[in-house]
Parts: C-alpha cells; sequence; structure tokens
C-alpha cells in the first residue's frame, strides 16, 4: 500500500523521486503512466465526444470521473499487490511511480533544447524546439518572443511538472500523484476553449483549475522566497506586483508562478500570442526592465530550482509538524 500521508516516510521516498527524476528523467524506453492516461482520453473522446452541448457536458463529467477514478484505483491496487508480496516490492513500486509524476529534468531539458539554438543565432532550430513545448504560433518569433515563450513554459509548468505532483503526493502518495497527473492530461487534452471541448472539456478544465489552485500560490511564494538566495533576482515589488498582475491572466492559476517569474528577471511576460493564425491578446504580466534575452531562459531554469526546493523543505516543515502531533 501507499506510504501514510504526510509521512516522514513519504517524504523520503518523494526525495529519492526527485533525486531520481534529476538523474534520468523520464527514459523514451520506459513506459509511461501519462501516455496511457493518453491513449484512453482519445479513445473516449472519440466514442463520447458527442450529440447535443448538454449531453457532451455530461459525457465530460463522466469521462473526467472515469480517468481520475481509474487510475487512482490502479495505482493504489498496484502498490497493494506489490507490498502483499514483500513490503520493499510496495516501496520500490512507490518511488518509481512517484518518479513518473515528476518533470524536473524533462523541463529543464526542454528549456535549453530551446536555449542552446538560441545562443548560437539558429533561429529556426530553436523556434522547431520551443514548438514542442507551446501552442502558439512558433514560424515567425524571434528571440525576444521565443525567449517569452519558453520562460512562460517554465513558469507555469514549475506548477503542472513538479510543485503541484509534489503537493499532492505528500497528500496521497503515488496514487493522488499520478490522479493529478490524470487532471493535468485531461485538461491539456480536452480542456480548450474550443468548439470541439468547450462542453466536453469544461469538468476537465474546472477540476485541473481546484487542483493547482494551492500549489500555484504556493510556488509563487516559494520562487520568492527562494530568490532571497539568488543574487540577482529582483526582488523587490516582486510579491505586490504578482499579487496585482496574476489574476489578469486567462487562467486563474498559471498567472501566479509566470507573474512571479517575470518581476524576479526584470522582463515582462504575456502579450499577443498566435494561435493557428487568430490572435489572442493575453495580459501583460511584470515590468520591462531587461529587454528579453536567451540569457533569461537560463535564469528562468534557475528560479524553477529555487521553487521546488523551497516547495520540498515547506512540505518537509508540515510532515514534520504533523509527525510530531500525531
Amino acid at each position: 500500500m501507499s506510504a501514510e500521508p504526510l509521512s516522514l516516510a513519504l517524504l523520503a521516498l518523494l526525495l529519492g523521486a526527485i533525486a531520481l527524476d534529476l538523474l534520468i528523467g523520464d527514459p523514451r524506453w520506459l513506459p509511461h503512466p501519462v501516455v496511457a492516461m493518453g491513449r484512453l482520453i482519445e479513445a473516449l473522446e472519440r466514442r463520447w465526444n458527442r450529440g447535443s452541448p448538454r449531453a457532451r457536458r455530461l459525457k465530460g463529467f463522466l469521462l473526467t470521473g472515469c480517468v481520475v477514478g481509474l487510475t487512482y484505483a490502479l495505482a493504489w491496487s498496484v502498490l497493494t499487490l506489490l507490498a502483499g508480496l514483500h513490503p520493499w516490492l510496495g516501496l520500490i513500486g512507490e518511488l518509481l511511480l512517484l518518479v513518473s509524476a515528476l518533470a524536473i529534468k524533462g523541463l529543464r531539458d526542454a528549456a535549453f533544447a530551446v536555449a542552446g539554438p538560441l545562443a548560437r543565432g539558429d533561429f529556426d532550430a530553436a523556434r522547431r524546439a520551443v514548438a514542442m513545448i507551446v501552442g502558439r504560433d512558433t514560424e515567425a518569433l524571434d528571440e525576444a518572443e521565443i525567449t517569452r515563450a519558453t520562460v512562460e513554459t517554465v513558469a507555469e509548468n514549475t506548477v503542472d511538472g513538479i510543485t503541484a505532483p509534489l503537493f499532492w503526493a505528500l497528500l496521497g502518495g503515488a496514487p493522488l500523484a499520478l490522479a493529478y497527473k490524470a487532471v493535468n492530461t485531461l485538461d491539456s487534452m480536452v480542456g480548450h476553449r474550443s468548439e470541439r471541448y468547450a462542453d466536453f472539456g469544461y469538468a476537465s478544465a474546472k477540476l485541473d483549475d481546484l487542483a493547482n489552485w494551492v500549489p500555484a500560490r504556493l510556488t509563487a511564494l516559494s520562487m520568492w522566497l527562494a530568490a532571497l538566495a539568488l543574487p540577482g533576482a529582483r526582488r523587490q515589488g516582486a510579491l505586490a506586483g504578482t499579487w496585482r498582475d496574476a489574476p489578469g491572466h486567462p487562467s486563474p492559476n498559471a498567472g501566479w508562478p509566470e507573474a512571479m517569474m517575470a518581476y524576479l528577471l526584470g522582463v515582462q511576460l504575456g502579450g499577443t500570442n498566435t494561435y493557428g493564425g487568430r490572435v489572442s491578446e493575453r495580459v501583460r504580466l511584470g515590468e520591462p526592465r531587461e529587454p528579453l534575452r536567451v540569457v533569461h531562459i537560463q535564469r528562468a531554469v534557475t528560479h524553477m530550482h529555487g521553487a521546488w526546493v523551497v516547495f520540498f523543505l515547506l512540505m518537509a516543515g508540515v510532515a514534520g509538524t504533523w509527525s510530531a502531533w500525531a
């Protein structure tokens, strides 16, 4: 079975999962739970996303419940079976599932895959690399816009790929962390505000908003606290600026880490994006004290690392306090 929520044993497993993720990331040859989630979502979407708007919305709720519930149940069942065979098998199984819920190395590598060719002036390669991690049109982006897209992705995915999985893992072990990944995968696949998914993806989008509400705000705070130890970070006014700017973002959660990242870097994020030739105006976050350059990608990755380290230390404090009182 999964380790006890808010326990020091679970905290130790999370620390091991972080170390393993930093070391190996997500090897392509290793089966990944998110891939299985995606295939299940695709299969159900093809069968269920039809009918009247009301029917689509109802079946969207069914989709969300099925995918998230099945993910949790399978993870819990596998860990229970392994622990029944031998306690060490249960611990190893939970460790590996926790690793699959994290994306620290993957996010860092994706950012550097853009920064490398951009630093060499190879804009075509940089545009191809950034197209792998953003949904906007990238064919005509210059250095500043490629950098902005990458920094925004690093900031937002610090929550989706690192701190939110850690948060839910602390509360419910690997099963709840994977259930969160199912919510996140549903949102990325069907949670769009498009004609096709406006009704069918409604439940998935709303559940993702709820699942990320606390982690997003704690991540912004953790990013600011980590910046206290980082030379060059523009901490002054970052808390007030984030509080002011973040609610203007279309997402109720993404604006918090993005705004904090913008202020700490001294750049402005947001602005004009193009999706399939359609222009979308986003709220401006931060103040343009510096022009966006490739160096800000490296700095964003540094702030990403600082955020999850402080976030983990905060969680360790919560777990330690809980264990002392339990």
